[in-house]
């Protein structure tokens, strides 16, 4: 994938989420756009050091925050490094089959 379809990509993913969301990202429409499936994943990997995008907080807010064009540019990274793997690495084929001698 090329860079501009890349920085073209992060651009319409960034348009819906701000039409959606505003400008920046908190509560369930952050942990759901960066892919985890809960509140609890997400709570996880801040004290890991594993979320893939700077969060923040705002005072007299509860929760962490981060911007829009932030998480939009990471989804549009990952979808670009998905994409250029070869095929052979992108999901290994399932485990083969157990041979009768082996029950």
């Amino acid at each position: 994938m090329e860079i501009d379809s890349e920085d073209k990509l992060a651009q319409e993913i960034e348009q819906g989420l701000h039409e959606r969301h505003g400008p920046m990202l908190g509560g369930a429409a952050l942990y759901r756009a960066l892919g985890f499936p809960t509140a609890a994943a997400m709570r996880q990997a801040v004290s890991r050091g594993r979320v893939p995008v700077p969060l923040f907080d705002i005072e007299n807010r509860r929760g962490r925050f981060a911007l829009t064009r932030d998480v939009a540019l990471w989804l549009a990274r990952c979808r670009a490094a998905g994409l250029t793997q070869p095929a052979s690495t992108q999901h290994s084929a399932a485990a083969p089959a157990a041979k009768e001698n082996d029950v």
